[in-house]
């Protein structure tokens, strides 16, 4: 069992850790919506390792002068914490914070087994719980089997390109020549740099990004699922960052690593789960077709530049359309979307996102970095309309780097717009 006195002097000193905080310098979120701090479910925040988790949690809490405890169970010197400590620990907060809180912060909670049992304990009694937890498995098992729909769940990304310009006080409303100059220069520091709020300050980016790969690949994956052949998983994981936007051949890979391809799927669904990786499955009727053609695309652009081994392509369309279907997750998920990708068969050129709700698409979507050309402005534009017609959606959307203005084509309105106005649009649909 774990010495109370050692918990003590944990709690002590994240206490004063948040007696420094200053929300006033912290970015504002669009997730701080989402918390419903009055009611009784669990509010559970879920995302990337370092993604601000913690902190939006602390943001709200404070700014809305609600007292609370905490504990961050992802510190080394806890990690010995079993499920039955977890009353120990308790007593700890009541000792450092006070018996009448009323609210309880859980940082990092998926570290210990079987913490579930004791959050809905916690709830039985109405104490008001936030959680943050850095894996998928956090509500897709546990928390679905045994807090039985007593959560409100909200994902968390790292910063988005809206987000970035706020952090570093870039004009977004101005039309002048010169902020227009300072939005293009941003964003191109956006895709190379990412959007990690940690990171942004950070002159030796490339050691933050390593270290916040090997934490999830050995913390999150390896630790979690038991797996022996590291070596592998870290192979998979640089392939995947390596490849975005691009149809996993699972087959493939294995016969490259040399294992089954079966071992491929498993840890492309840890790194998933993990967040570091996100897929996006086919429109399709036929469940094997989904299931079989996902595609994938990594949680944040600065992991592609800032890591060893990196031999990512200099491809910016690529870099533009996994920014865009971030952006889209981010979007979707908070507002109960659906998000495809769509292609007729094998040879036609694919739409890259289909937004649906349910089973209606109410949106296509094309990224193109340049549409200069004539060549692949026609292939981008026709690739549009022929989905339009096959899947009944006429709202049709061409993301390009620079351009913004309305088309009309074969009887169909194509909304060409620059990837930075889409990216700062406040509202979406």
């Amino acid at each position: 069992m774990i010495n109370e006195n050692k918990i003590l002097q944990v709690i002590a000193e994240q206490k004063e850790y948040i007696q420094t905080i200053n929300t006033c310098k912290w970015v504002k979120r669009k997730e701080e919506n989402l918390f419903e701090l009055d009611s009784t479910l669990a509010q559970v925040v879920i995302g990337v390792r370092r993604s601000g988790k913690s902190t939006i949690c602390h943001k709200v809490l404070l700014e809305n002068n609600i007292k609370y405890g905490y504990v961050n169970l992802d510190d080394d010197r806890l990690t010995n914490i079993h499920t039955e400590d977890l009353n120990l620990v308790l007593s700890c907060i009541y000792q450092i914070y006070g018996t009448d809180i009323q609210y309880l912060f859980l940082d990092e909670i998926q570290n210990v087994d079987g913490w579930y049992l004791f959050v809905n304990r916690l709830l039985r009694s109405n104490m008001k719980i936030f959680v943050t937890g850095s894996n998928a498995k956090l509500l897709s098992g546990e928390l679905a089997t045994h807090l039985t729909g007593r959560y409100n769940e909200i994902h968390l990304f790292p910063f988005s390109f809206s987000e970035y310009c706020d952090f570093h006080k870039i004009d977004t409303h101005s039309i002048t020549t010169k902020a227009n100059a300072e939005r293009k220069h941003a964003f191109m520091e956006y895709i190379s740099n990412g959007g990690f709020p940690e990171i942004q300050n950070l002159r030796n980016k490339r050691t933050y990004i390593q270290s916040l790969i090997e934490a999830i690949v050995t913390k999150d994956i390896q630790k979690r699922f038991k797996i022996r052949n590291i070596d592998t998983l870290r192979k998979t994981t640089n392939h995947l960052i390596n490849n975005i936007c691009q149809e996993i051949n699972y087959e493939e890979i294995a016969k490259i690593l040399g294992v089954t391809d079966n071992t491929i799927r498993k840890y492309i669904d840890y790194l998933r789960q993990a967040f570091l990786v996100q897929l996006l499955t086919k429109h399709s009727y036929k469940s094997k077709e989904r299931i079989r053609n996902a595609k994938a695309y990594i949680i944040d652009p600065g992991l592609q530049n800032h890591r060893e081994n990196s031999f990512a392509p200099e491809n910016i369309g690529w870099r533009l359309e996994n920014i865009v279907f971030i952006e889209l997750l981010r979007r979707c998920t908070n507002d109960y979307l659906d998000l495809y990708y769509y292609k007729a068969n094998a040879r036609s050129k694919e739409v890259d996102f289909v937004i649906c709700n349910q089973n209606k698409a109410i949106e296509l979507i094309q990224v193109a970095y340049e549409i200069d050309n004539t060549k692949t402005f026609n292939r981008e534009v026709s690739s549009l309309i022929n989905a339009s017609e096959t899947l009944k959606c006429d709202n049709l959307s061409l993301i390009a780097f620079d351009e913004t203005h309305d088309i009309e084509l074969q009887g169909k309105t194509i909304h060409i717009i620059s990837a930075i106005e889409w990216l700062l649009k406040d509202n979406y649909i």
